[in-house]
């Protein structure tokens, strides 16, 4: 399983950067998307998919002998939010250069 979901984050990559090498703002802002969703995967690959038990303290002070690491689920949560974060930076630039007569294509910013 783990393996066919490292070529699905190389494949998300890979689409991602195809994207990104446009030049409409729309494919630009849907690789940027595709970008931040692939580093997430990619972390919750990395963190490796176990399912034991919860990294939580038991009632006589023991800890459990194996549980899931919580590591890579707090670093998904901090990279699906700086993503928001681009994404919304992303979707107000685009806007406000649609705002803006005959700018399209990011090769019209240079006139």
């Amino acid at each position: 399983m783990e393996f066919f979901l490292s070529i699905f984050v190389g494949l998300l990559f890979a689409a991602g950067i195809y994207l990104l090498l446009h030049r409409d703002f729309v494919k630009l802002v849907i690789g940027i998307v595709i970008i931040g969703n692939a580093t997430a995967l990619f972390i919750f690959v990395a963190g490796r998919i176990v399912r034991q038990a919860g990294p939580f303290i038991k009632e006589d002070g023991s800890v459990p002998e194996s549980f899931a690491d919580p590591v890579p689920q707090a670093l998904i949560l901090t990279a699906l939010v700086i993503g928001f974060g681009i994404q919304a930076f992303a979707l107000l630039l685009f806007k406000k250069l649609y705002d803006v007569p005959k700018i399209h294509q990011v090769d019209d910013l240079k006139k």
